[in-house]
Parts: C-alpha cells; structure tokens; sequence
C-alpha cells in the first residue's frame, strides 16, 4: 500500500466503526497558553477530556499534524541523524469520550492490523501496565484479559508508570495505557534474539507504532486518584513509522512519503542520496543526514506557515526559524549547495498532501514565497559568518586555533553551529575550543534564563566599524554617540535597547547589578535603566528613543547608585575571606548579588552556621573596615594571578589578562571585574541580615554596609523600642514577651476545647431538624461557626450518624458566605446529585462566588451573604 491508502483504510476502518472522521486541527496552537504547538493528537480535544464541552459524537476518528521541537518533546537534533524521529508527524488516532472502551479498543488494534493491514502476527509485541503500589495505581488486569484473547502471553508485557501511564498534568484525566511495538529485524536477528527483549529499549528496528490509553481515573490535588464517571479511549499511531512497517523498509526515510522529497533534491543538488551510509564514512554520512533533514524540515515549516505562523525571532516563530535555518546550515554546509533551496520542495509537498491537508496546496505560492525570504536572509547571515570566520583566520599562523568565545560569536550572532565552524577550521589547517565554546554557550543561556523570554526587533545599525569601550572605572560620564538600537518587549514591557561607542555604564556581570543612570542628548534626558551584556556589548536599557538618535550624547551614571553597589562588593570580598578564615578555607563561592540595597553570597558549607560564627564573620568584616586598607587593582597575566594566590570568582569568565582585587594581601585576593571602592573605610559598617539554607551544601548570607547598614540599624532599634512601650517598658524584653506567648498559647487551648464542645452540641441540634425526602436525609441550616473549616468539620462528624444523606451547611463569615454541601454515596449514584455540581451549578451563583472539591464533598466562598437561606432551599429543590 502507499502512504495515502494506508492513512485511508485507518479512516475508513473507523468511519465503519461508526466514528466521526474529523480533520486535522492547526499545528499551531490558538488559544492554549500551555502549548506553542499541537504536539499530540489529544490537544484538540482537551477541552472534551476536561468535561469544558462535549463532543458532536462520542465517537472520532482523525489524523493530526503534531510539531514536537520544544518543551520536554524536543528531538530537534536527533532529526535526519536517526531514521525515526521527526519535527512534524502525523498522528492517526480513534477516539471515544464515555463510549466504548478497553475491550473495543484493542480488539479493533489487533483486527486493523493483522487483518486488514496483514501485519506479521509473529513480530508484534504489547505492553500493559504494570501497576505502582507506592503510587496506589492498580495493575491493568482488563487490559491484559483483552490482551490474552488476541495475542500468546509471551508475548505480552509489563510496563513501568513511566511507559504505561499516561497523566494530562499534575492534575486531571489520566490512565493506563497499551503500546504496540513492530520487530522488523530479518530472520536471523530474530532467532538470535527475542523481539520482547528489545521493546521499549531504543532500538531502531524495534519500534512503537500505536499506543491505546484508557482514560479512567481523575487525579485529585492530594495525589489520589478517584474513579471518572465516564471513561475515553484515546489512541496514537504514528503514521511515519506505520508506513515504514508496512512498506517493509528500515527507515522511515526509505518510504513514500519522504522518497519524492529526498528525488527532487537530489535533482536540484546533483548529488546523490546513500541511505546506507554510515558514521565512518563522515562526508557521505553528513550528505545523507542532510537529504533526510531536507525531507523532514520541509514539512515542518510548510505546514506551520500554512497554518498562519510565520518565522519570527520569538515563541513559535522561533521555533520555526530555527528549524529552517538548520536546514539551511545542512544543505549549505553538506549538500555544497549556496542558494535558496527549500522553497523549490513546496510545491511537491502541497500536491502529495492535497487530499489530506489542503491548507499548504491553496497557498502553496505564499509560503514558498515566505520560506524563499527566509532562505535568503540567513544565507547573507552565512556569508556574514564566513567573511568573520576570514578575518579570526587571517590574523595570523598563531597556534591555529578558533577561540571558543568566537566559535560562540559565530554561533549565536551569526547563526554558524559548531560543527559547521569545525569543519571549516579544519579544511583551513584549524581547529576549535570547544571547551571555551560550550563554557560561552552556557553563560549564554544563564543571561537568558535570568533575562527571561526576550521578543527583540532586528539592530538599527548606525556604525558597522564601532568600539564598544568601557571605560566606568575611571569616568561616572563621557560624551559619546550611540551606534546601534533596537526595540525589544521583555516580559510584557516594551523597551529598546542602546549601544554606545564608549560608556561609563557597567554591565550587569559577576553577580553585580547594572548601571543606572541618563544619556543627555542635547536638552532631552534618556533614563538608563538598567545596564547589560550581550556577548561582549554593552546594551543601555531606555524606555524610549531620543528625537535625533545620532545626536552627540553625555552619558552619566547614577553615581550615588553606582557608590552604594560598589560599596556592597568590596564588602562581598570582605566576607568570603572572612568566611574562609573562620569556617575554613573549603568555603566557596556558589553565587553572588551585589546591588545598592544589599549584598547576598552563596557558598559552599555543610552545616547552618551558627550565631556565634556569624557574630566572629561579622567582628571580622567590621576590624578590616575600621583599618581602612586601601583597596589595590592590577592587572596582570591570568597564569600570574593565580600564582599570587588569587580567588577566581564563580560565573565569571576570565581572558589572559586579568583584573585583580587585592585588599590585604594577606587577607583577601581575588580576580574581580566589578567596581571597588578605594579604601574599605568606606565601607562604614557592615551588618548581616540573615543566614540561610539554598539547597544541599551550600549556605547563603545576606548583609548591608554603608546607608543600608545604618538605616537597618535604627530600623531594629526603634521596633525593640516600640515592643518595649507594648510590654509596658519591663527591664527583660525576651522573658516579659515569652510568658505573652505562652498565656497565649494557653488561652487558645482552651478556646479550641470551648469550640469543640459547641460544635458537638450543634451536631446533635442539627441531626434533630434531618428529614427525609424520596428516600433521602436532608439536612439543611444556616449555623454560626468562626471559620469555613468548622462547617467541613461538622459534615464529617454529621455523616457517621446520617446515612443516606444529602447535607448542606452555611455560614456568614463576618460579612463574608460560606457554604459546605455533602453527599453520601448512593444518593449520587440513585440521583446523579455530586456535591461538586450542587456548588458550582447551584450554590455558587447564588453567593457570588466559587467552589470545588470532590463528588462526596464541596466547598463555596463568596461576596453576597444575604441569600444563605435560598441557598437551603434551591438544594433541597433538588431532592423533593
């Protein structure tokens, strides 16, 4: 069969199964915020799943285009590189919402694919689930009872929660699931190995095709799990590998639906494509790894653009972009090819889906058009990359070797991957720090995370030949010029970003703030606020542009911030000496804050330090403030540094030359590029804050010196003054408020006892006024309780003694509703009444306000306290 007939007889199998054939939902998500992309084929029916809507019908049938390239789904780099993984894939799935159920499901599995399909009985394999009793989840014996109709036992398998239990969330609809797996090893493998020892264990001959979950429990916020009172099917199976089995190929490559992709651009490159190719042979493997990248890519940024994303520099565009520019990066580095390439597949990919998915065929001329654009763009990016790569390779014979942070410029500016960089080092004699690069890429990503989601606009660039000079250690302003620009939304907040030629400003680095301050053009002040770095430029944060952006600028640093920084890191070198001296020299530095309000230091150490230590740290800090040492910088060799006995701080990255911080040479060196104070008198005095746990072996401190130490001084000295005036000015502060705590303490017990007595006395008033309607006791009352948990209490304590039981509690809260509704089991399943519906339905609206819980027992607050009584009533509607 071929692709489409295969993908047909699925539908055409279910459709006769009286399922609803649906088309496929958007690969781009609209309206989930949890979710770029559609990544199963469940997404467009969560909603169902969830109990938000029903479904046309309870039964349904589809395939689903799916996009898995981020979140825990990312096999972005295993694309084109194994034979089985894909960015875009089609999803077959049939489904039931509260209709059949396991023994329908896997009948039908097994029926479609050895009868009508005429797979090999003898290489299929399933799995069941196993069971957690840790995690109270019952092993699937239905499943497995199904299972044993069809199928040898051997033959079935046992699989773990991971495998075999599939959970929406934290939260939500979840159960058992059942894969199976396809052995298409030859003969001989499959004597000389058992298939079932290959299931689930990453083999590339021995693979998962379909995967049937059964929807049947509901996991509660407590981590239990309660009994659905409908039950769904949810199946998965992927068309790719389906084919690949029924074609009896090897690779999902070697099928119809990627070989007239893979023909035409061979076509278009001349070269020809070995799917037999292996690592050893590196140039034929890398050509053959770019065919299968070709063919997969495509479709992945067709169908999406189709779908209305276009590629972008941010959240699903991003993703995009990135996925063609590695294709790009692909047929540019292994194909030999240096012109616009994808565009050329479009219209084979639109007329081989049209049938299916007709989207990408109606605007087959737009998105070629679009992928063309893109195509060129980053092709002149490559050139870019390649002219830089000219110049680091031009400078000289050297020891040949490409820097590792320039190997990251090229990377992350100019869109060059590392092996693309490797492999042209080395056809010029050259090689790479790849160590060097991937300690860049990594403080990369740490600017990232601590930056959050950026959405950022190309540069404006005014001067391509600048130099981005700091010169802040000398000079708080300097006139200067502005060379590039751009706008950027940072979390919600539209601001722009701005690079100088020279500027005064410091950069946010080794754990010490950014500058604030104002660029003056002219009469028009520009506030700085915040300072950062990008690679290596210093980026000036504004809220807006200037009127005349090239206008001559003076840039000024808040210099009373910029004091009260640097005065918080002289002092952080103060302290980690100190607590090397006093806690031993295993201490370490694991993360550091310097800015004008406080200073916090993460290090390593086993054990909370005690008060008695922090007060020697503290004496320490304070003795080496009042000497008044001054505070010499060098620079020098990073190889001399280290020799003097410097500290290299943690998080920073260090060149050949290297600053040096020395306060003492005897007490603290350190290699630092922060800003300093001249002397450590300036320091004033310096108090600790706290001292905390931030995980397993490492301790924090916060402290303040200078204003901040003084301020937080008369801070606590006022507040001791204020708690003395309330306890009537006693001569012990501490044994005065310990014996209020304890009369308090004492004074609550017995306000809890008084509390229990009367809710005791009120549960027996309340089963007094219980009576009984269609077979039912209902117990309704507005009683006066002091808080909602009391009304909890008393429908737990109400129940031991009213079976059959339908009880709805209210209070007023100090001007505030509360209402508790409980239901006893069989009501529920006589009337269908569950408590969480009588609160959400019936209760909620009347009070202004919301609840939940679960069927037996629900909770609601609210804003409206005058209806409690009508509350009684509309439930008690419900049972009479």
């Amino acid at each position: 069969m071929t692709s489409q007939e295969i993908r047909q007889k699925f539908l055409d199998f279910f459709a006769a199964k009286e399922h609803l054939i649906v088309p496929s939902a958007p690969i781009v998500v609209k309206n989930d915020p949890t979710l770029l992309f559609t990544n199963a084929g469940m997404n467009q029916f969560k909603d169902y799943f969830l109990g938000n809507s029903k479904p046309a019908r309870p039964r349904i049938a589809d395939t689903q285009k799916c996009l898995r390239v981020s979140g825990k789904h990312n096999d972005l780099e295993e694309v084109g590189v194994d034979t089985y993984h894909h960015t875009m894939f089609e999803m077959l799935g049939n489904w039931s919402f509260g209709n059949y159920f396991k023994k329908e499901a896997i009948a039908w599995s097994w029926e479609l694919l050895t009868k009508e399909y005429g797979l090999d009985a003898e290489r299929l394999y399933v799995t069941v689930f196993e069971g957690d009793d840790k995690l109270g989840l019952p092993q699937d014996f239905e499943a497995l009872e199904e299972w044993k109709k069809v199928i040898a036992e051997d033959r079935i398998l046992y699989g773990n929660k991971k495998d075999n239990f599939w959970e929406m969330g934290d939260t939500g609809p979840c159960g058992p699931c059942t894969e199976i797996h396809f052995d298409s090893r030859s003969d001989e493998e499959r004597k000389a190995q058992p298939g079932k020892q290959l299931v689930n264990a990453d083999h590339p001959q021995v693979i998962e095709i379909w995967n049937n979950v059964f929807i049947q429990f509901n996991r509660l916020k407590d981590g239990s799990l309660e009994m659905l009172p409908d039950k769904h099917v949810d199946t998965g199976m992927g068309l790719e590998r389906l084919v690949r089995v029924m074609q009896g190929k090897q690779s999902n490559y070697d099928t119809d639906i990627f070989t007239p992709t893979i023909a035409l651009t061979e076509q278009l490159v001349n070269k020809s494509y070995d799917a037999k190719a292996i690592p050893s042979d590196r140039k034929q493997w890398m050509q053959a790894v770019a065919f299968r990248v070709m063919a997969d890519h495509i479709r992945a940024i067709s169908f999406t653009i189709a779908d209305g994303q276009l590629p972008s520099n941010t959240g699903a565009g991003y993703v995009i972009r990135r996925i063609l520019r590695r294709a790009v990066r692909y047929y540019f580095s292994y194909l030999d090819y240096k012109h616009p390439l994808l565009y050329k597949l479009v219209p084979l990919l639109a007329a081989q889906f049209e049938n299916v998915f007709p989207e990408l065929k109606k605007q087959e001329e737009f998105v070629a058009k679009v992928i063309k654009e893109e195509e060129e763009g980053f092709l002149r990016t490559l050139e870019k990359g390649l002219r830089k790569f000219d110049e680091l390779t031009n400078l000289g014979e050297g020891d040949k070797v490409i820097a590792g942070k320039s190997a990251f410029e090229l990377s992350d500016t100019f869109g060059f991957p590392i092996d693309l960089t490797e492999l042209i080092a080395r056809e010029r004699g050259w090689t790479v720090d790849i160590k060097g690069f991937e300690a860049a890429r990594k403080e990369q990503q740490e600017r990232a995370r601590k930056a959050g989601a950026i959405d950022s606009e190309d540069w404006v660039v005014l001067d391509d030949f600048f130099v981005n000079e700091f010169v802040g250690y000398d000079s708080l302003e300097i006139k200067t010029r502005v060379v590039k620009y751009r706008k950027v939304k940072a979390k919600g907040k539209e601001v722009f970003q701005v690079a100088l030629e020279a500027t005064p400003f410091y950069a946010e680095s080794g754990g010490q703030v950014g500058d604030t301050g104002v660029l003056l053009f002219g009469d028009e002040a520009i506030d700085v606020i915040d300072t950062r770095k990008e690679n290596d430029l210093v980026i000036h944060v504004v809220e807006r542009l200037p009127k005349d952006v090239q206008s001559p600028v003076l840039a000024r640093v808040n210099a009373a911030k910029r004091h009260a920084t640097t005065i918080h890191h002289t002092a952080t070198h103060l302290l980690h000496a100190a607590l090397r001296k006093v806690l031993g020299t295993h201490v370490a530095q694991k993360g550091s804050l310097v800015n004008d309000e406080y200073l916090r230091f993460d290090f390593s150490h086993f054990a909370k330090v005690s008060d008695e230590e922090l007060g020697r740290i503290e004496a320490l800090v304070n003795e080496k403030i009042r000497e008044n040492i001054l505070v010499v910088i060098k620079t020098m060799k990073k190889d001399e540094a280290i020799a003097t006995g410097a500290m290299a701080l943690f998080g920073e990255k260090y060149g050949d030359e290297v600053r040096v911080v020395i306060i003492d040479p005897a007490y603290s060196i350190e290699l630092c590029g922060g800003t300093h104070v001249d002397s450590t008198g300036s320091l004033g005095f310096f108090k600790i804050q706290a001292e905390t746990a931030v995980g397993a072996g490492v301790r924090r401190i916060e402290a303040v010196c200078g204003r901040a130490a003084e301020h937080l001084v008369l801070q606590q000295f006022h507040l001791a003054q204020q708690v003395r005036e309330l306890l009537k000015s006693p001569k012990d502060i501490a044994k005065a408020l310990t014996a209020v705590l304890n009369e308090n303490q004492q004074l609550r017990k017995q306000l809890e006892s008084l509390e229990a007595k009367r809710l005791s006395q009120l549960e027996a008033s309340l089963l007094q006024s219980a009576e009984q309607l269609n077979g039912t006791n209902f117990l309704g009352a507005v009683v006066e309780v002091s808080n909602a948990e009391h009304l909890k209490k008393l429908c737990f304590d109400l129940r031991k003694s009213l079976p059959e039981h339908l009880v709805v509690l209210a209070a007023n809260l100090e001007g505030k509703p509360s209402v508790a509704v409980m239901v006893d089991e069989n009501v529920i399943s006589r009337t269908g009444l569950e408590a969480t519906k009588i609160i959400k339905e019936h209760v909620a609206p009347l009070i202004k306000g919301g609840g939940g819980g679960q069927k037996t027992l629900a909770t609601a607050g609210g804003q409206d306290a005058s209806n409690l009584q009508l509350v009684l009533e509309k439930v008690k509607a419900l049972i009479s």
